[in-house]
């Protein structure tokens, strides 16, 4: 994704992270909430908001914390508007240096620190999409296939009637 394709973008230098770490709470502006709403097919995005903790970690950063929403979104069986919590916590590590093992956690490589620069509305924006549910439904709604009434409809019925005349032709 190029550095501008991202509508809600709060770039962080590293150098601006004190070695005691840096607390930053974030809103997505309502311009940026419209545009993320039609990137991830959402009815409307009425809130968005982040609580980051950059904490810095030789020539890299560690991000914890958490991304909330409120996603507005249509039911996939009643296709009746239903709004849906989000909360994503946020736990990753960031490095200067690509392809190293230091400094990550489980194992994992850490993501790579472009220009010495964290976007934490991207990184916002991306836990965004993670956790929206691609199947809401609205509460109770059950999707109940159609049942015959006497029992005596066959599912390839149809196909049996096309072949007979198409055959008898």
């Amino acid at each position: 994704m190029e550095k501008n394709q991202n509508p809600w973008s709060v770039p962080v230098a590293l150098d601006d992270i004190p070695e005691t770490g840096l607390h930053i709470e974030i809103d997505a502006p309502e311009t940026a909430r419209f545009e993320l709403a039609a990137l991830a097919n959402l009815r409307e995005l009425p809130q968005l908001s982040a609580v980051f903790d950059l904490a810095r970690r030789g020539a890299g950063v560690r991000v914890t914390g958490e991304v909330n929403a409120r996603v507005g979104q249509t039911c996939v069986v009643t296709l009746e508007p239903v709004e849906n919590d989000v909360k994503e916590p946020v736990d990753l590590t960031f490095s200067a240096a690509a392809g190293t093992q230091a400094e990550s956690k489980e194992g994992e490589p850490p993501e790579p620190l472009v220009g010495g620069v964290l976007d934490v509305g991207a990184i916002a924006t991306e836990f965004l999409f993670l956790g929206i549910d691609p199947y809401p439904r609205k509460a109770g709604a059950e999707f109940a296939p159609l049942q015959a009434g006497d029992g005596s409809a066959k599912p390839f019925a149809a196909l049996e009637a096309l072949k007979k005349r198409l055959g008898s032709g």
